[in-house]
């Protein structure tokens, strides 16, 4: 049985798992699927298309699903596809995809301050935390356990590596390497996420050995610190630090960057 409060505007092609809560005056259109525990606040809109997973919250004043922003964007079918135990606190807005039958994502056990705004074709992981305001441009991509500071700015097609943290109040125009702490107009790479690495909270995220930061803090200094570009750099890490998976994941993300790295 789900709970649906009785000015809520509900399409009868919208499909509910069980226990789901829809507040007062919220839109649920045409072909959404919310599922198992989801608790949906007041002036809540949930567009065509989307797909919603377990035990989510969201809170007053969202939109997700709205069309595309793209002006290619045509009208014709795309999704938002949120996964579980996501929270979405007030004013949150995610955008479907341009592409036909593409989908903008939203991983698992992410946290969504007030007003952070999602475009088109953006891929969020799991166990992110974006405070208020963060924006992200069409195609961006935010992978697990990135800390997002209130009112960072994204340019289309940057990409933010694994437990990485972006500075509040910062542009960013380059890809935000993992393990990194990035900040600046535009922003570039300060320094390591020790603090980070090691760290748990209401989304914990999965800390790593002493060993591997240690190999992390001595790639980190010839990478960005030795002033030798990138090439001469990541050769100068495998040969001398001793081999990790992360440090290699970091530099395969470096080697692959489409939009530079910012130093």
């Amino acid at each position: 049985m789900s709970n649906i409060h009785p000015t809520a505007i509900v399409s009868p092609t919208a499909k509910f798992g069980a226990n789901v809560e829809v507040g007062p005056f919220s839109i649920i259109s045409d072909e959404v699927q919310i599922g198992r525990g989801t608790v949906i606040g007041p002036h809540v809109q949930i567009d065509r298309w989307t797909i919603i997973g377990e035990e989510c919250q969201i809170y007053f004043g969202c939109s997700i699903g709205n069309p595309s922003k793209d002006l290619k964007y045509g009208g014709w079918r795309s999704y938002v596809r949120v996964g579980d135990r996501n929270v979405l606190r007030e004013y949150v807005s995610i955008s479907r995809s341009t592409v036909e039958d593409g989908a903008t994502i939203v991983g698992n056990d992410n946290l969504l301050m007030n007003w952070v705004n999602i475009a088109h074709d953006t891929v969020v992981g799991n166990r992110t935390i974006m405070a208020n305001f963060a924006t992200l441009g069409g195609h961006v991509i935010i992978e697990d356990d990135a800390r997002i500071g209130a009112h960072a700015a994204f340019h289309q097609f940057v990409r933010v590596g694994k437990m990485a943290m972006a500075g509040a109040c910062s542009k960013f125009v380059q890809d935000v390497p993992p393990f990194t702490i990035s900040d600046g107009h535009p922003a570039r790479v300060r320094a390591l996420n020790v603090v980070g690495l090691g760290s748990s909270g209401i989304h914990p995220m999965a800390t790593l050995s002493p060993e591997t930061i240690k190999h992390l803090k001595q790639a980190h200094r010839v990478l960005f610190r030795s002033k030798v570009d990138f090439t001469q750099a990541i050769g100068r890490v495998r040969s001398e630090v001793k081999p990790d998976e992360e440090v290699e994941y970091l530099l395969n993300f470096i080697e692959n960057s489409q939009r530079g790295i910012g130093i």
